[in-house]
């Protein structure tokens, strides 16, 4: 597998995960969306079919890992040349970044539309028609479509939730669906970690959001810090340690633990 192959594979692969993934959050938080709370199933549903995308086009180009969690466990499993993982983190950020742009390209009319809506401003503001940081600098009023948040904001147990999604996410990926050469996910792998993503959202989403993917969150929170959005406020980079952290972890004990248990 070429650079090239890394590269290209890994940054449309990542580009189309976020592109889907944030397209179905910005579906559901959005005004004058016409899928304006439709709940947390069809976020959990979205983000597996944003998998299956992704991972589907990027298969056989890359390997698809989309995750540098994913990364990681390959590594130390062995079925990814260290020298490689570079490149793949940063080709997975990038595609990251243009997904969150892609996303608030789709719907530039409904985030405005959202973050001028007087309803809308005065549940993050101090005073009408404004976003006041100073009373909600954590995150504000779309964050939700680019990255993720605690429901209860406890280092710990949200590191903790992150480490046990990741490792699950990970290990379901290294104990099946590697192609041929064991560096990435073949078609029925792309299909049966997309169900995976489904179930851990459903299960294991609540406390944090879900990240499980440190570039899921972190190219699209730097997006959302750039992006010329009106009243959007703060990007919450108190908490942004926490999804990069926690899923590099978990990917971490589970390319350890299949080499103690399945190896």
């Amino acid at each position: 597998m070429s650079s090239s192959d890394i590269f290209i594979g890994e940054t449309i692969g990542t580009a189309v995960l976020i592109l889907l993934g944030g397209g179905v959050c910005a579906a559901v938080t959005l005004k004058h969306s016409k899928a304006q709370n439709a709940g947390w199933v069809a976020i959990t549903f979205g983000w597996g079919f944003a998998v299956l995308t992704g991972a589907y086009l990027a298969g056989g180009v890359s390997g698809a890992h989309l995750n540098p969690a994913v990364t990681i466990g390959l590594a130390i499993e062995g079925g990814t040349k260290w020298g490689d993982v570079p490149l793949y983190l940063a080709s997975q950020l990038l595609g990251a970044m243009i997904g969150a742009v892609l996303v608030w390209l789709t719907y530039y009319g409904q985030f405005r539309a959202h973050l001028t809506d007087q309803d809308v401003l005065r549940a993050h503001s101090g005073e009408e028609g404004m976003v006041d940081q100073a009373a909600a600098p954590k995150a504000g009023p779309v964050l939700g479509v680019f990255s993720t948040g605690p429901e209860i904001r406890n280092a710990v147990q949200n590191v903790l939730t992150e480490v046990i999604a990741t490792v699950v996410l990970v290990l379901a990926i290294l104990t099946q669906g590697l192609n041929d050469d064991g560096n990435g996910l073949g078609t029925l792998g792309a299909l049966i970690t997309a169900l995976v993503v489904v179930g851990i959202g459903l299960s294991l989403g609540g406390p944090t959001g879900y990240a499980i993917n440190p570039v899921r969150d972190l190219g699209p929170r730097i997006v959302h810090a750039l992006l010329p959005l009106p009243n959007k406020g703060g990007s919450d980079w108190g908490y942004a340690w926490v999804p990069i952290v926690g899923p590099l972890i978990g990917g971490a004990l589970a390319g350890g633990l299949y080499n103690l248990a399945f190896a």
